[in-house]
């Protein structure tokens, strides 16, 4: 596929996808015309990039885990020194505070939406609330 429909797909803009490219993380062909051309494994490699950015990962470190994230995985531990272990683990530990954080708000959101719900019922029943 070419760089525009992977963008399309991926929400992912063009410029990004060719800095991903620049970073080793994605790889293209080329075209006889000169295109970009994307396998299509290349949908979810892009979001899982994305994800991993978002949490915060840089691109050095994503580049050396994006093996373990393929179907078959293929590990290589022969580059992980002390320094990106230590990150992985800072990294880890912060989106699991996050991911507490957004299942507590999750949570709250959902208690509200049911105490809201619970209310209108009641309205229409013509009912009082209990207190």
């Amino acid at each position: 596929m070419l760089i525009g429909e992977l963008s399309e797909r991926t929400g992912a803009s063009r410029r990004l996808l060719r800095y991903y490219e620049e970073q080793g993380l994605i790889a293209s062909r080329r075209c006889q015309n000169g295109y970009r051309d994307y396998d299509e494994r290349f949908v979810d490699r892009v979001v899982q990039i994305r994800g991993l950015l978002d949490a915060g990962l840089p691109t050095r470190i994503i580049r050396q885990i994006l093996p373990c994230l393929d179907q078959p995985r293929t590990i290589h531990f022969s580059d992980a020194t002390p320094e990106m272990i230590a990150t992985l683990e800072r990294e880890r530990d912060r989106m699991t505070s996050r991911i507490d954080c957004l299942s507590r708000n999750r949570d709250a959101v959902s208690e509200y939406l049911d105490a809201v719900r619970d209310n209108r019922s009641r309205e229409a029943v013509g009912t009082e609330p209990d207190t």
